[in-house]
């Protein structure tokens, strides 16, 4: 019982000096560890890649951002810009985020593709965090040989 309760404790301690970092005109970047991707085409079925990002909380839990996307695979390699927004829970440090970006596959072919994630923000003290996310790209001009589901690990730093 004392276990249970502790624990308890612990998860609403970490909600709410999670919200401190929410809030508007709270600044973020952040770096990840993008590849672990898994295409569910016949052609590239593993990559790897890195993410570097921006954003800037316009309002309470909503924040805008801008990416900048590479990813190796054995057939090609990628560059992608982005933009779009995340949406955090109050509740527990859990995100959605949706945008749009571009992306040019070596060697001459450019694509446009929908993001979407959903992922977590665990925080190790009260500006960096570890931010696992599940996302989504579906392209616009090849859904079925450039569409991926991924994995995504990075750390983000809020200030």
């Amino acid at each position: 019982m004392k276990q249970w309760l502790f624990s308890l404790l612990l998860l609403l301690c970490a909600a709410t000096t999670a919200q401190a970092q929410f809030k508007s005109e709270t600044k973020y970047v952040g770096a990840s560890l993008t590849g672990l991707g898994i295409s569910y085409n016949g052609s590239e079925r593993f990559k790897f890649g890195l993410q570097a990002e921006a954003g800037y909380f316009i309002a309470d839990y909503w924040m805008v951002r801008a990416n900048v996307t590479f990813d190796h695979a054995k057939a090609y390699d990628n560059i992608a810009l982005g933009v779009g927004g995340r949406y955090y829970f109050q509740q527990n440090g859990i995100f959605l985020g949706a945008g749009a970006e571009y992306a040019h596959f070596s060697p001459n072919y450019n694509d446009l593709r929908i993001p979407v994630e959903v992922g977590y923000t665990f925080y190790l003290n009260h500006y960096l965090a570890i931010e696992p996310a599940l996302y989504y790209k579906m392209s616009l001009n090849d859904f079925s040989d450039h569409s991926t589901v991924g994995l995504r690990i990075g750390l983000g730093y809020y200030f």
